[in-house]
C-alpha cells in the first residue's frame, strides 16, 4: 500500500506547471531570447543559470509578464500555466501576477509595516472577509517566510527597519500571502550575507512542497543546493535542461560543460 502512495506523489510532482514553445523576446530590434521550448514541472525548483546578459532573466519576467511594463519589448510564442495561454487578451496581468509570485534580487519591502507589507496583496484581491481573516492570512504567509517567530511582536513597525536577510524573508512572505502557484525568484540571495543566504534557500527548499519555484541564480553552488531542474541558458538560447545533477555531473552540451567548470561565464 505504501509502494502505491509513493508512485501517485511521484506522478503529482511531474505535472507540467508552466510550457513555452519557440518563446522570443525582442528589446527593440534586439533579439533576446531565441526560441525557448521548456516544460517546467510543478512543486520543484528549476534553477535558471547562464553568464550574464543570457536571458535567464529576461525570460523568467515572461512568465509573470513583467516585460509588458517595458515599452519596446516584443514576447512571440506561446506560453502557458497549466495549459492557459497566459498571454491571452482575456488574461488579467494583476490577476496573473497573483498566481504566480515573484522576489526580486534586492529585498524591496513596501515603506508600510511589517503587517502591511504582507496584507496589502491580500486585500487588493480580495482575500480576506474581516480584519481576523486578514489577521490568519498575514500569520500564515509569515510562517511561510519563516520569520514569523522573529517579527510577531514588531508587526507595526516598518519593513524597510528589518536586516537585508529578513527584508527578504519578508518579500517571500509577501509573495506567499495571496496564495500563488509559482514563485519567481530573479537572484533572490545576491544582497545577502551567507548566513541570510542560508535561510532563503532552506526556505526554498520548504516551499517546494507547496509551489512550483523557479530561481534565476549567478551562483551554481546555489543551483546545485536548491534545486531538482537547471536550465543553462547562453546568449540567449535555452542550451541543455534536464536534471540538475546530471547537469551538473554529465552535461551533454560543451557550451555547459565550458560555463559550470569556469572556462566561459
Amino acid at each position: 500500500m505504501n509502494d502505491m502512495r509513493i508512485t501517485e506523489q511521484r506522478v503529482d510532482t511531474h505535472e507540467i506547471k508552466f510550457s513555452g514553445r519557440d518563446v522570443h523576446v525582442y528589446y527593440g530590434e534586439t533579439e533576446a531570447i531565441k526560441g525557448i521550448d521548456v516544460d517546467i514541472e510543478d512543486k520543484t525548483v528549476t534553477a535558471f543559470i547562464g553568464p550574464s546578459g543570457c536571458g535567464k532573466s529576461t525570460f523568467l519576467r515572461c512568465l509573470n509578464r513583467m516585460n509588458d511594463t517595458i515599452d519596446i519589448c516584443r514576447v512571440t510564442g506561446d506560453i502557458t500555466l497549466d495549459g492557459e495561454d497566459i498571454y491571452d487578451k482575456r488574461i488579467d496581468p494583476v490577476q496573473l501576477r497573483a498566481k504566480v509570485g515573484m522576489v526580486f534580487q534586492k529585498p524591496n519591502p513596501f515603506p508600510k509595516s511589517i503587517y502591511d507589507n504582507v496584507a496589502y496583496g491580500p486585500k487588493i484581491h480580495g482575500l480576506a472577509k474581516n480584519k481576523a481573516d486578514l489577521d490568519d492570512i498575514v500569520e500564515r504567509a509569515l510562517r511561510r517566510g519563516a520569520i514569523w517567530e522573529e517579527v510577531k511582536d514588531r508587526l507595526q513597525e516598518p519593513g524597510t527597519g528589518l536586516s537585508g536577510g529578513q527584508q527578504q524573508r519578508l518579500c517571500i512572505a509577501r509573495a506567499v500571502a495571496t496564495e500563488p502557484e509559482v514563485l519567481l525568484m530573479d537572484e533572490p540571495c545576491s544582497a545577502l550575507d551567507p548566513i541570510a543566504t542560508a535561510q532563503v534557500e532552506e526556505l526554498i527548499d520548504e516551499l517546494r512542497s507547496q509551489y512550483s519555484v523557479i530561481i534565476v541564480t549567478h551562483s551554481m553552488q546555489q543551483a546545485a543546493r536548491v534545486s531538482q531542474k537547471t536550465a543553462f541558458f547562453h546568449l540567449g538560447h535555452l542550451v541543455e535542461f534536464g536534471e540538475t545533477s546530471e547537469i551538473f555531473t554529465n552535461p551533454k552540451d560543451p557550451r555547459t560543460e565550458s560555463y559550470i567548470t569556469g572556462r566561459i561565464g
